[in-house]
């Protein structure tokens, strides 16, 4: 399992409500350095390389521990715990508890030499908690990067030039990884006559809160995806409407033709024409011109207002339909929120005081909402 990782409690410096004190001296402290002496260690040298081709003294970094650590890309420090078996099969004070002990340790013999790009700084195992348990917390690292620092912080990147190549959203170099490390604890225990248990993954046993979450966020994403598109038709729409602006323009520079083109004029009757020639050579000519042009702009003149007026009204629609998909929008994402809020305290319960506990008080308040429904109907 993955840990959010607290050093001073793997540590002891920090003791919980469910630790036995008395078997604290059975726990195995394998390594605990300071994180920032491991950083100087890993990075000084890259971050001095780093600093020195910045010519603005703004894109030096003073600290790059603390840069990482409030950073949102990459975390200081990842931890992963492991454990054999239950409290009920492998409880912490008997003699598989001890079985469980050896296997963990010698599976923790092998750890940095199989991931030498996750440099291990404090690492203990518990025996004075329910169940032995392994803590390793470790400083994913890459080298030879072509950004940043050429040796910096990167999880993704450490995996990967261990051999974890990331594929689809839940096939990531890290649920690979994890994985890996799962079948080398399961090849210890088998050492010891002990087979590993495939009980499945929480994904498969959602509560109903993450299915509603779930839920949720699929309706989100489908409502993104309809803004998205009524989007790309509004901008269609819009310069289709910039076009007829500009058709606008170009009728208004036709006026000013009209008034001064030479074709658009009659010229001066040529010496010793006669009326009748004037009419037919000169100004019949340039009539018929501008009558056909009269015809051609009060055509696209018709055309272009009855667009105009249609992409309008076209227009005020995908606005509305945007405004109303907005709003079940934000309620959707509200409604998000609240159930996100409602999971993290419902796996509190959980954790507090116990998964069977909370699963059978659930049962309880399911048969009792079930007889309440049965003697609504009965009624």
């Amino acid at each position: 399992m993955v840990g959010k990782g607290s050093v001073n409690h793997n540590s002891r410096k920090f003791r919980a409500e469910n630790v036995d004190g008395t078997r604290t001296h059975l726990n195995i402290d394998y390594c605990n350095e300071n994180i920032k002496t491991v950083y100087h260690e890993l990075f000084d040298e890259a971050l001095e390389r780093y600093n020195a081709k910045q010519i603005r003294s703004d894109r030096k970094i003073k600290d790059y521990y603390e840069k990482i650590r409030s950073s949102k890309q990459e975390k200081p420090f990842h931890e992963i715990i492991l454990q054999v078996g239950g409290k009920g099969n492998m409880n912490a004070d008997t003699e598989n508890g001890e079985l469980a002990k050896q296997i963990l340790d010698e599976y923790y013999q092998g750890f940095q030499e199989r991931n030498p790009q996750l440099r291990v700084f404090s690492a203990h195992l518990h025996m004075d908690e329910a169940t032995p348990h392994l803590h390793i917390d470790f400083v994913p690292f890459t080298t030879g990067s072509k950004r940043g620092l050429d040796t910096r912080v990167s999880l993704k990147q450490a995996l990967a030039t261990q051999g974890f190549k990331g594929g689809s959203r839940g096939d990531t170099e890290w649920s690979q990884w994890i994985q890996s490390e799962k079948e080398q604890l399961a090849a210890v225990m088998e050492r010891y006559g002990i087979e590993w248990e495939h009980l499945g993954t929480h994904e498969k046993h959602l509560s109903v809160l993450d299915y509603k979450k779930q839920e949720r966020e699929k309706e989100v994403a489908a409502l993104g995806a309809k803004i998205e598109q009524k989007q790309i038709e509004f901008d269609v729409l819009s310069e289709r409407v910039l076009n007829y602006d500009k058709a606008k323009d170009e009728l208004s520079n036709l006026e000013i033709e009209l008034d001064t083109a030479p074709k658009y004029q009659l010229p001066e009757p040529e010496k010793f024409m006669t009326a009748k020639a004037y009419k037919t050579k000169m100004a019949e000519p340039v009539v018929r011109k501008l009558k056909q042009l009269v015809k051609t702009v009060l055509a696209r003149c018709f055309e272009g207002w009855d667009n105009y007026h249609r992409l309008n009204t076209a227009n005020a629609q995908l606005y509305r339909t945007n405004q109303r998909l907005e709003k079940v929008n934000e309620r959707l994402t509200e409604e998000n929120k609240i159930l996100k809020a409602e999971n993290k305290d419902y796996s509190l319960l959980r954790k507090v005081f116990g998964r069977k506990q909370i699963d059978d008080l659930l049962e309880q308040a399911r048969t009792v909402k079930g007889r309440k429904r049965d003697n609504t109907r009965s009624r």
